[in-house]
């Protein structure tokens, strides 16, 4: 079974976002991230949900996959909270666990961990141990401003665990994502993160670093096990403060390629178009994003704000959440894996096909930023076609109801 490693240490900011995901969205995140983990777990295995869930790259273009604003804080606890209500309740067929959550909830992790490892003979109490670790080293270790208030802990029958969770800066107005990968993790007291997302604000005291020997060598006195030393590979994912999707936020020549692939009917005699017959060119783009979160290598997700154009925003960027488009992906995704699952994968090999596809048309295609503009365009004018959906209501047609086309 092949393995795709997500193992890199890198940090960005996430605007403060405030207010709940509206219901017919959140049913749907659910209903789509759980497709999409299992369709993980069947073709890789449940370790590459994990290292996957513990990249910041690729759970930022997850959460815009889902239909959550592209650059905020929210994508953190409404994705966690849709996988777990995704997850849990077929945690004996998937192999895998979320418990904590946002608030209140990050407090019953212990009881939850422990519920799991009675189910599965894992030592609950280590688990627990790892878990209050992981809370202490970035609220007291890191001192760097954000307060720790979401919790997830993420754990595999088999006793791997990924860590993500957020602390919030009032005073910036921004959040920051912590994530742990326990396949990663030699020590809880030196560098122990597979990154930290958040932008650098000045000098902080971190005494995980490890450069910090001096200024905690009193408190190592403390601690029986000598940690290992691990040197850290950094990058950055600044997003940006504006709410808008603009063009150079994302790859053009890897958005223009899906958007060839789906629409320019000179291209779709494709084997894998072919197996996907009756599917529409507006649900082809949907399905080759979502192709690509399942079956994409780290580095195609250095720009998240791209995936936003498979079910676009419930705040309306980059444009209203196409309802029946997600619902059909919904559909033809669940299908695919049931098929795979009984001996017939044809549809479930041609979706995942749809990116190696893309990535073939991305070879030739030269990136124009009026194509940008005019998909956005499209996207809006044609919303209301698709039951396009925000948190302020449904679109309507526009006063100019003409079609637009995209490759003539």
């Amino acid at each position: 079974m092949p393995k795709l490693y997500f193992d890199s240490r890198r940090y960005a900011d996430l605007p403060l976002h405030y207010g709940k995901v509206p219901p017919w969205l959140a049913e749907r995140m659910r209903s789509l991230g759980g497709a999409i983990v299992e369709s993980i777990v069947l073709e890789y295995g449940k370790s590459a949900v994990l290292s996957r869930l513990s990249d910041p790259f690729w759970f930022q273009a997850f959460g815009c996959v889902l239909g959550m604003d592209w650059h905020s804080s929210g994508i953190t606890t409404s994705v966690m909270g849709a996988l777990k209500g995704a997850v849990n309740y077929r945690s004996h067929e998937l192999g895998i666990y979320i418990a904590g959550g946002k608030g209140k909830h990050s407090r019953n992790t212990p009881e939850e961990l422990k519920r799991f490892s009675d189910k599965t003979g894992l030592d609950g109490n280590e688990l627990v141990r790892s878990s209050r670790l992981t809370a202490k080293v970035d609220n007291n270790a890191i001192q760097d401003g954000f307060q720790i208030y979401m919790h997830n802990f993420v754990v595999t029958d088999e006793g791997e665990w990924t860590v993500i969770q957020q602390g919030m800066d009032d005073s910036s107005g921004m959040a920051r994502r912590y994530h742990w990968h326990s396949e990663t993790v030699k020590s809880f007291i030196e560098t122990p993160h597979t990154f930290i997302y958040g932008k650098n604000q000045g000098e902080i005291l971190n005494l995980t670093d490890k450069e910090a020997g001096t200024a905690k060598s009193g408190i190592l006195e403390l601690v029986t096990e000598k940690p290992s030393v691990i040197i850290p590979e950094v990058r950055r994912l600044i997003l940006p403060a504006h709410h808008e999707l603009k063009a150079e936020d994302v790859n053009l020549k890897r958005l223009g390629s899906v958007l060839a692939l789906a629409h320019d009917t000179g291209l779709r005699d494709f084997e894998s178009l072919l197996l996907l017959e009756g599917v529409g060119p507006r649900t082809v783009q949907s399905l080759a994003l979502v192709s690509e979160i399942i079956h994409g290598t780290p580095a195609r997700f250095s720009d998240p704000g791209r995936f936003s154009f498979a079910h676009g925003g419930k705040d309306g960027h980059p444009f209203p959440v196409p309802t029946t488009i997600y619902d059909e992906t919904i559909q033809l995704l669940q299908t695919a894996v049931e098929k795979a699952k009984i001996g017939q994968p044809d549809k479930n090999r041609a979706i995942q096909n749809l990116h190696l596809v893309a990535q073939l048309v991305e070879q030739q295609f030269v990136p124009d930023e009026a194509l940008f503009e005019k998909a956005l365009a499209k996207e809006r004018a044609e919303s209301h076609h698709y039951g396009g959906r925000t948190v302020f209501g449904k679109a309507r047609p526009p006063a100019n109801n003409g079609q637009l086309s995209l490759f003539d």
